[in-house]
């Protein structure tokens, strides 16, 4: 909530007798009056703006979720343009489908008996054609394979020595679960977020095994262990690659309190870090930022842009649900088409690249920058700063159209870093992908009890969502980790060495 609605103190208006006394007291002690009064009708505006400003923020036009929309469908205006294809699977899209196998493990005949119109039997004729049709489905039970492993002891008739054969390093327990076993449990609570207890109570509905939650928990821990060492190797990269990296953060609750989890990603690796602190101190501990020199791509949140050995580029598509916000709450005709010039840019900059080219014409951006600057200072023209109050310390309260006039003045390059370099995204849309999971693990467990749980889970996460982009089947990644050799992606091991 705005600080102006919370520290807003009780209206106070001077009482009538009061009133009486100043007018006759004269001139100056009316104007004293009239003072607190212009003071008190100022507050109550601005408190009514601020109101209203956060009643009518949405999905739409700032960073809100949809989620907090509720049932009420805005008027919105999309950020998205028509693509002029058609609804529905385009040319050269790959399908996924069931397709016939040559060998079915069973096979049921529905034969022809009798005619249909005279009932004779047919019974000893030879079908003419064979129509099939292929069931796809699981066995009415699926039982757990129990291998047991025997390891022999032998005494040497020669000199008396015992000799015991060793047991393979992976069998410790007398019974124990197998890796492929224990990489479902993991799938099942890592990677969908089914709570530990319902893990258990899937395990056992499929398999008729009893498990229990501490045993989910041992098998997290194992894999959580398994691929720390991949973790530091993806922060190496994410660190060292050329590659954009975006950054995003988001609250999260670790025993009861407000914690917040950061990522770090590319189109090929991810990275969670959970920590207790959101801003610089939180990014010096992770150590990635601090030590980038390429593009590094975020919202404007300030403690990314102390960074200034990285090249920067802002999430336009933050730029533009404010400009949206600022064009519907406040009237700002520059905020309309600062966003449709934006947009202008971007869809300049893909074609440019479907044509094979590597950077826009000299005179196209010239152009760009043009209308870029003219549209700021239209706008700062028509959003002067506020005056400082005599006796007021600290800075201007400004209002909204003014305070995004001037991040868009002061961080321009950032702001149109895409178009200078096709290298860099046009928005941060891929942090904030990366990072929506986690909201739903918290609604769907409310938060962590211990430091040691939230870092073995989102190490895990870590190198799902890793696969995940390398297109590698999570359940043979989280068998791989179990068995002590997990994933690593090639261009991750390269950089890292």
């Amino acid at each position: 909530m705005p600080a102006i609605i919370e520290n807003m103190p009780p209206i106070q208006f001077p009482p009538r007798e009061e009133m009486r006394a100043s007018y006759r007291q004269g001139e100056e002690a009316v104007l004293v009056v009239y003072d607190i009064l212009v003071s008190t009708i100022r507050a109550l505006e601005a408190r009514v703006q601020a109101l209203e400003d956060q009643r009518n923020k949405d999905s739409h036009n700032s960073s809100k979720p949809p989620s907090s929309d509720g049932f009420k469908q805005p008027n919105q205006r999309s950020l998205r343009h028509r693509s002029g294809k058609k609804a529905g699977g385009q040319v050269g899209h790959v399908g996924a489908r069931l397709e016939p196998v040559a060998k079915p493990e069973h096979v049921i005949v529905h034969s022809v008996e009798h005619c249909q119109n005279c009932q004779v039997s047919l019974e000893h004729l030879k079908a003419e054609k064979v129509e099939k049709r292929q069931v796809f489905d699981l066995p009415e039970e699926i039982n757990l394979e129990v291998t047991e492993h025997q390891a022999e002891t032998k005494t040497c008739p020669s000199c008396g020595q015992q000799n015991r054969a060793e047991f393979p390093p992976e069998v410790t327990q007398e019974t124990q679960y197998g890796v492929r076993v224990r990489a479902q449990m993991v799938y099942f609570n890592a990677y969908h977020f089914i709570p530990m207890k319902r893990t258990a109570e899937i395990m056992e509905d499929l398999y008729q095994q009893p498990v229990s939650a501490g045993t989910v928990v041992a098998a997290s821990e194992k894999a959580a262990e398994q691929v720390r060492p991949v973790h530091e190797q993806i922060r190496t990269y994410l660190t060292y690659t050329e590659n954009a990296v975006h950054f995003d953060e988001t609250g999260t609750r670790l025993a009861g309190k407000l914690n917040w989890l950061h990522s770090a990603s590319t189109e090929r690796a991810t990275l969670y870090q959970i920590h207790a602190k959101r801003g610089e101190a939180a990014m010096q501990d992770i150590g990635i930022l601090p030590k980038r020199s390429g593009w590094s791509i975020h919202d404007f949140w300030k403690p990314y842009l102390k960074y200034q050995q990285a090249k920067h580029g802002v999430c336009n598509s933050h730029i533009l649900r404010e400009l949206i916000f600022n064009a519907e709450q406040y009237q700002q005709t520059w905020a309309t088409e600062m966003h449709d010039l934006l947009l202008t840019i971007k869809r300049a900059v893909e074609t440019t690249q479907s044509q094979g080219q590597t950077a826009l014409p000299e005179p196209h951006k010239s152009a760009f920058e043009s209308d870029y600057d003219r549209l700021v200072q239209q706008g700062l023209d028509a959003n002067p700063a506020p005056p400082r109050m005599e006796g007021k310390r600290g800075r201007v309260k400004q209002s909204p159209p003014k305070n995004l006039l001037d991040r868009l003045r002061d961080h321009k390059e950032k702001v149109l870093a895409f178009m200078h370099d096709f290298k860099v995204p046009f928005d941060n849309n891929l942090a904030e992908r990366d990072i929506r999971m986690a909201k739903v693990k918290q609604k769907v467990s409310g938060g962590f009890r211990s430091t040691d749980g939230a870092e073995a889970f989102y190490h895990i996460r870590s190198y799902i969502s890793t696969a995940r982009k390398n297109k590698q089947r999570i359940l043979d990644v989280l068998s791989q980790a179990l068995s002590g050799s997990p994933y690593v992606p090639n261009f991750v091991t390269v950089l890292a060495e």
